[in-house]
This record gives structure tokens, sequence and C-alpha cells, in this order.
């Protein structure tokens, strides 16, 4: 049980949103509708950044991205729009000779802006982006799986983070509410995480990705999860206890001072991310229009 700490209502909830490069097609049709239509979504619900990388970027991890679309139509479209792009670079098992990718270097140089940024878990790569592409702001990734508070409480000490991204698992921990002001800014919450809350493999499912990324794994990982064979289903991670309502956005989260929340999917199909933003985004009365828009779209294989 939250037992929330009552501080000043924060007005608006920023949605960090999945897909930068996979559903590109998606957010062609979506934003204009999203920008038009204001009216269809809640006044309080703003989307905060899109996020992914290209299928061949070494340097990302968390998921294999599966983006092929050309980066320039990407970064146009963001800034068409306004919204801040980040590179998922959540790779944790790079080397010194992976930083000279030309791909990534490329990609670093092309959307380096001051409004954009860069999900990252090495240190090593996050010091070299520093030094080369100055201009970006960084968010701690949650493949570090910060699970224990105190770990936590180091990230969000460091000053090279705009944002930290705890493991789900403490999503609940009433230690959060009793953070300063400053440091519940920094925190951007994954709110619906699908995986075993139990699991005890999430840090080596990881590392097994960033291994595919490099081209130096296997496909071999095994899930532990006793329902794995499963896949992602929205009404199951509704029923984890990591899980984030609208409504306790709306109710505990934000009226205790936090503002950031992170719907993942980049690995799903458009399908799953038009129900994310129906659910977290979109009035009730409005989905129906909102759905009508994207089903009726002939550019789109939503399943």
């Amino acid at each position: 049980m939250i037992h929330m700490k009552e501080t000043e209502d924060k007005k608006k909830a920023y949605f960090h949103l999945p897909g930068l490069f996979e559903f590109y097609d998606f957010y062609k049709i979506f934003l204009p509708l999203y920008q038009k239509h204001r009216e269809y979504f809640y006044e309080w619900a703003e989307i905060g950044s899109i996020y992914g990388a290209p299928g061949e970027c070494i340097w990302g991890g968390g998921r294999v991205g599966y983006g092929e679309n050309d980066p320039a139509k990407v970064q146009n479209l963001m800034k068409q729009y306004h919204i801040s792009a980040r590179l998922t670079f959540s790779n944790s098992l790079l080397r010194k000779e992976h930083l000279s990718d030309p791909l990534c270097n490329e990609l670093c140089a092309g959307f380096e802006d001051e409004k954009n940024g860069i999900i990252i878990t090495s240190d090593l790569l996050l010091h070299y982006i520093q030094t080369h592409y100055p201009e970006y702001y960084f968010v701690s990734s949650t493949t570090k799986v910060l699970t224990a508070f105190s770990d936590l409480q180091k990230e969000l000490d460091r000053k090279d983070f705009a944002f930290v991204v705890p493991d789900f698992r403490l999503n609940k921990n009433e230690q959060l509410f009793s953070l300063p002001q400053a440091e519940k800014d920094k925190i951007e919450f994954l709110v619906n995480e699908c995986c075993w809350f139990g699991c005890t493999e999430r840090k080596r499912c990881y590392e097994a990705v960033s291994r595919l990324a490099l081209g130096e794994g296997k496909d071999d990982h095994i899930c532990p999860s006793p329902d794995a064979k499963e896949g992602y289903l929205f009404s199951k991670a509704m029923e984890n206890p990591g899980f984030i309502s609208k409504d306790e956005i709306v109710n505990t989260y934000m009226p205790a001072g936090f503002s950031n929340f992170k719907i993942e999917g980049r690995s799903l199909g458009s399908a799953s991310l038009l129900e994310f933003l129906l659910y977290y985004m979109t009035k009730p009365q409005y989905q129906i229009h909102v759905r009508e828009k994207i089903y009726l779209s002939n550019t789109l294989d939503l399943f």
C-alpha cells in the first residue's frame, strides 16, 4: 500500500513512447491526428519523447530493434511535431572497438540536438558520446535492472542523467514518494511491463540481446517465466504487481510529484502500440474515432 506524500499536483504526465524507427509509419498517421484533434486526448497527457533504434545498430540493446526507416525521415517527423527523439543505445556489453561503428556515429551526428536524448547503459559509451556529441541529454536505461532502492538512489545522484528508469519492480516502492522533488523529476516509470515479477534472469536476458546486437551470440536465452510461451499480453501486464494504471498515474503518481512514464513495446506490433495509446492517453468517448482513423489507413499493417 502506497502512502502518498502530500505535494503540489503535477499538471502534466509525459509519456515516452516506443518505436522511433520501428513504428515510423504508424506515427506518420497518429501524430497529425494527435495534433489536429487534441480534444480526443486527455488534457494532462503529453508525448514526452519517442525512442528506438534501427535494427542494425550494434549500440542497441534491451530489445532487438527492427526499424528500417530512413533516419533523416524519422528526424524530420520528430522536428515537424516538436517531439524529442531518443536513440536507444542500451547495449551493456560494448567494448572500445565498438565505439567507432560508422552507422551509430552517423546516427549520433544526425540526431544531435539539445532536445534529443540517448537511452544508455554502458558508461564507456556514455563518456564517448558526451565527448563527441555533447548536445544530447541522457537517460539511464532500465536494462541496468536497478531493483535495490539504494542503487536507484546512487543513479539519481549522478549528474550525467536527466532521467533514470528504475526496474519496474520498484514502481510501488514507498521510498520513492519521500524523494525530494528534484529527484522525482528524474524518475521515469516503466508502466506496462509484462515480465514475470519474480524473474531473476532479467539482466541476463538483456545481455543476451546485447550479444545478438553485436553479432556475437545466438537467440538461445530461455525465459524462466511460467507463462513465457504466451508472449506479451496487455491484459497480463495489467495484472503485474508493478503495473501502473492510468488511474494510478492521475490519482497517485502525479499528485505525488511524478510526471514521466515510459511505455514499452518497440518489439511488439503497431496494434499493441495503438492499445497503449488508447488506454493511457485517449478519452473513452473518442477511442472509436482514433481507432477508425488508424484502421482505415491503407498504409498500415496493424496485424
